[in-house]
């Protein structure tokens, strides 16, 4: 039996991952291959986290980026983008990168959380106060990305492949959970970022979508739409409170999240 040919999705994730294993610049894929609609990004998304997860284990939780106005009209998007974390890039404080092992990296600074309870594609819509629910524990995090080089005046005429691209993310270090939060202001919770003991930015819960929970359930809403659900021990990452920030060999990241406590990060 002759073998069943790659479809354009599967030609187009694989380009991505060979790209990537090369370290390549971040460029548009060939017109024969880019996504034309958000539905075919996330198609190569997923074909491309099938692929990545045999190298860095299963998905483990998801991701929002471009949770600010500004950040998404950078871009050329009307709405955030979702992506997903693999299991083996996932780690707890003190986490350790090698700067060589990226292209660029990119350090973000989050709220995580940890669920409770699965949020079936079949429950959707969700809203704040549902998916607040289902959140076992709260935790701060670092995530890394990666923008493979990428000329940023350029984002917005590859706006969709930000999104097949799983949104960069290549890991997150979290710190420990803490299942007493429900006291806690998240719309207040002040978050302050430093690298080498200097402080290069702070923020509030509310600048992720103006509180952690409505970016958690624009993730929920987002997965349910493309049929996927959320379940019990999954963790996700709530958007930067920090501008994204630019580490190399020798720095020491750290995001204090206040009664949350802090995580850290090293580069070597």
């Amino acid at each position: 039996m002759a073998k069943k040919k790659p479809s354009r999705i599967e030609r187009a994730a694989r380009t991505l991952f060979e790209s990537h294993r090369r370290k390549a610049k971040f460029a548009p894929l060939p017109d024969a291959l880019a996504p034309q609609t958000t539905e075919e990004a996330y198609a190569i998304q997923d074909a491309f986290v099938a692929l990545k997860s045999d190298v860095f284990g299963p998905v483990a939780g998801w991701k929002i980026a471009l949770t600010t106005p500004q950040m998404r009209a950078m871009v050329g998007l009307n709405d955030s983008i979702g992506g997903t974390l693999h299991s083996g890039q996932i780690q707890r404080t003190p986490g350790r990168v090698r700067a060589a092992d990226y292209a660029h990296m990119i350090v973000e600074f989050e709220v995580g959380v940890e669920l409770a309870e699965d949020l079936p594609a079949a429950d959707a819509p969700y809203t704040r106060d549902r998916v607040a629910q289902a959140v076992g524990a709260l935790m701060p995090a670092l995530e890394i990305a990666d923008d493979w080089n990428a000329d940023y005046r350029d984002l917005a005429k590859h706006a969709l492949l930000l999104a097949a691209d799983n949104a960069w993310n290549e890991g997150t270090v979290f710190g420990a959970p803490i299942a007493e939060w429900r006291d806690i202001d998240l719309e207040t919770l002040r978050g302050i970022a430093t690298i080498n003991g200097q402080v290069v930015g702070e923020g509030q819960g509310r600048d992720s979508m103006g509180h952690p929970f409505e970016a958690l359930a624009w993730v929920a809403n987002h997965l349910a739409k493309r049929g996927h659900g959320m379940w019990r021990g999954a963790v996700v990452i709530t958007g930067s409170l920090v501008t994204s920030k630019f580490p190399v060999a020798g720095d020491e990241i750290r995001f204090e999240l206040g009664p949350l406590g802090g995580v850290e990060l090293k580069v070597a």
